[in-house]
């Protein structure tokens, strides 16, 4: 019976502004008004579209409220729940950000964004008993950590399988570690596909980043029959 998946969010297009904006007219006038240093702040392509167009991969960059939907799904699933799920967001800066399976995160993304900006700059939060840590540290660097049993990347030119068949066969193994890009669209910038596992295409259609994850998530419940564990142990507790 497995017992873990861990999920990866990789080359996540979560960054502080960059050193090459930190001057430009429009990124100075936001932090004036949010009252931090541009250092400090979380680029955001909603906001600072204008201020990145002259900025490498551009049309990829900036994209916090990718990683905030996914998180908010990963994070409220019965499998998180039941404390058989890690999750990490690797980012295009190669620092691994790790979640502890406690954490409630803020669903208003404003204060989603001051969390991680805290983060970046104190590198854990809160300092006591930190629900987020951030360590400069590659994926192939994490995977080495993690010493999972089968790794699976999620691509749209990988091969084609259900993820009901797919998550049935990872439940044959004791740790699984499940590899999302946390970008827009293109490509992984790491070259994480030479060391997986299985390269794998679940949909016909490109699908989002949270909408891969929700389907990871319930396809490995159901491989585990997962529902009724909770319910057997609802049962049990109400009897006590």
């Amino acid at each position: 019976m497995i017992v873990l998946l861990t999920l990866i969010l990789a080359d996540s297009e979560l960054e502080l502004v960059p050193k090459e904006l930190r001057d430009n007219p429009i990124i100075v006038e936001y932090s004036r008004r949010k009252k931090k240093d541009p250092s400090k702040i979380l680029l955001d392509s909603n906001l600072h579209y204008q201020a990145m167009k002259e900025l490498k991969d551009s049309k990829r960059r900036g994209r916090p409220d990718i990683i905030h939907i996914t998180l908010l799904n990963a994070l409220d699933s019965p499998l998180n729940r039941s404390g058989l799920l890690n999750v990490y967001v690797h980012t295009r800066n190669n620092e691994i950000i790790s979640i502890n399976q406690s954490t409630r995160l803020p669903r208003n993304y404003n204060r989603f964004v001051g969390l991680i900006e805290q983060l970046f700059e104190k590198e854990k939060v809160p300092s006591e008993n930190p629900l987020l840590v951030k360590q400069n540290k590659t994926i192939e660097e994490l995977l080495a950590e993690l010493n999972p049993d089968y790794v699976i990347v999620f691509s749209e030119d990988g091969e084609k399988i259900s993820s009901q068949k797919l998550m049935q066969e990872a439940a044959k193994c004791d740790k699984v570690v499940a590899i999302i890009g946390g970008f827009p669209h293109g490509d992984f910038l790491s070259g994480i596909k030479k060391i997986a596992d299985k390269v794998v295409c679940i949909d016909p259609s490109p699908l989002n980043a949270w909408t891969v994850v929700n389907r990871i998530i319930f396809s490995y419940e159901n491989a585990i029959d997962l529902a009724e564990r909770r319910f057997e142990i609802a049962r049990a507790s109400s009897k006590t």
